[in-house]
């Protein structure tokens, strides 16, 4: 989940809706705040450190491996997928 103002992550869960109508504005105010932060990083070019392969990685993926629970190839490092040989593409 995304913590506001926080770009360490991009992942973004949406929190429980409140039953009290009363808590829907902080509610949707908080979910707003965790939403831009999630586009924040990502238009900053963030990626979260990846531990486990894609399960239906399509072309032109790209995700940053760990190189310990999931080493593409050359360790440590971000790997595009290129769908034409099936193959992560280590990039640096």
């Amino acid at each position: 989940m995304v913590r506001a103002n926080n770009l360490n992550t991009i992942a973004y869960a949406p929190g429980l809706v409140p039953t009290d109508a009363a808590d829907m504005q902080r509610f949707f105010s908080s979910e707003l705040q965790k939403i831009a932060s999630s586009m924040a990083a990502i238009s900053l070019g963030h990626l979260d450190k990846t531990a486990v392969a894609p399960v239906k990685p399509r072309d032109g993926d790209i995700r940053y491996a760990d190189g310990i629970n999931w080493n593409p190839g050359s360790g440590v490092g971000v790997y595009y997928y290129k769908g034409a040989t099936s193959a992560w593409v280590f990039l640096g």
